[in-house]
């Protein structure tokens, strides 16, 4: 069984770990020594979910698909983290 202190810890590094990428990211993106930026392509895609529901958004196909993919895959742990008696 699964103690809540490590659930707490996983969370806080998973938050901790999400907002190093985002500045390493802003940090790379903004030095302008990328190779080939004039005609870089950015694209974007997301998912929140409210309960069970899903809302998927993004501009590009392959974004939105990646996204719906990961969507998949958190709601799959989810049940089985609750519903299958982990916690």
């Amino acid at each position: 069984m699964i103690k809540g202190e490590t659930i707490i810890f996983v969370g806080i590094a998973a938050v901790i770990l999400g907002m190093l990428l985002i500045f390493l990211g802003t940090a790379f993106l903004s030095s302008g020594k990328t190779e080939g930026s004039e005609n870089a392509k950015v694209s974007t895609g997301g998912v929140i979910l409210i309960g069970p529901i899903p809302i998927v958004f993004g501009n590009d196909k392959s974004m939105v698909s990646v996204a719906v993919i990961g969507a998949i895959i958190i709601m799959i742990l989810a049940y089985i983290m609750f519903y299958k008696g982990m916690l």
